[in-house]
């Protein structure tokens, strides 16, 4: 059992397999991390100002993890392919009612007719530090069991982007203020992995930020949209313990569901679906190895037309 944001946490016997550098080279990677680094940011990032490393009161640990971060580019989706896209528009006799569940049938002329579909956009928050014990961790909420959609489920904090929003970032620490009380600028914004699709036929971002310093935030949750805020390990997700996971077929491709049980102060979660992919996900990029489980994932396609008054389950 562990404890929570604050308290004494166990020590773990793995540690990031992370470059380990001497003190006379941080200003080096210091100078790499500042918003003047030659290094592209991801195009979601491209408009935000990152506050520059040497001034954030990260360790040196989580600054070279940073620097790794920022060199990190999303391989590209099936988004991005036309012709595939042209492919399930002319021939799908089915469209996407949740990713990684089953299809609500309709015919290939209701298609063809169908206004083009254009996913709304999301971005989460998947904010790391540093606990006692060396070993990175991530936030998690727990949702209010009287919301209308993933009630009572575990996630990540974030959610629907809106007008003002600049960037997928802003998004995500905007929504991450909102639902748990996390200052923007507590966090270290330094990457944003490919796209997910939600249930809801949402184009999640997952965008990674650090921490600066765990004490400086005191939860504060929304309790219209979240019942607890609680961390977990980032390694857990590539570990075969506590976890368990369901076949499903998504257009005649097998893929699998992951479900991690975890436990903390004495209270349960189950961290699953979209939230567990992503989460599996940041981890193999973090610590730069797979899961020692099969991951298996759906093959991702954003449908190019749905009914206008088409409802998912």
């Amino acid at each position: 059992m562990e404890k929570s944001l604050g308290r004494p946490l166990m020590q773990q016997a793995h540690m990031l397999p992370l470059l380990r550098r001497t003190s006379s080279l941080l200003p080096s990677i210091f100078s790499s991390l500042t918003p003047h680094s030659s290094s592209p940011l991801p195009l979601s990032l491209s408009k935000l100002i990152i506050m520059e490393i040497p001034n954030s009161g990260l360790s040196g640990r989580l600054v070279v993890l940073a620097q790794q971060l920022r060199l990190y580019k999303p391989p590209p989706t099936s988004d991005d392919d036309d012709e595939e896209e042209q492919r399930m528009e002319e021939s799908a006799e089915k469209v996407v009612a949740k990713v990684g569940f089953p299809e609500s049938a309709t015919s290939a002329a209701q298609v063809r007719t169908a206004e083009r579909f254009s996913p709304k956009r999301a971005a989460v928050l998947i904010c790391l530090f540093e606990g006692d014990g060396g070993e990175l961790r991530v936030i998690l909420t727990k949702r209010s069991s009287q919301l209308s959609t993933h009630s009572g489920e575990v996630s990540l904090p974030g959610g629907k982007a809106e007008e003002a929003d600049a960037n997928d970032a802003e998004t995500a620490t905007r929504e991450a203020k909102e639902e748990i009380g996390l200052d923007p600028s507590l966090v270290n914004v330094v990457t944003c992995l490919e796209p997910f699709l939600s249930k809801h036929l949402l184009r999640v971002i997952p965008v990674i930020g650090i921490l600066s310093n765990k004490k400086d935030f005191n939860p504060s949750p929304n309790a219209a949209e979240v019942e607890a805020v609680f961390d977990a390990p980032l390694e857990m997700f590539l570990k075969d313990e506590n976890r368990r996971c369901e076949e499903r077929v998504w257009m005649g491709d097998k893929y699998l569901i992951h479900y991690f049980d975890y436990e903390i102060d004495n209270k349960k979660y189950v961290i699953w679906g979209l939230t567990a992919g992503i989460l599996i996900r940041a981890a193999s990029i973090v610590y730069q190895k797979p899961p020692a489980f099969t991951e298996q994932n759906p093959k991702f396609k954003v449908p190019s037309g749905v009914l206008k008054d088409t409802t998912l389950p």
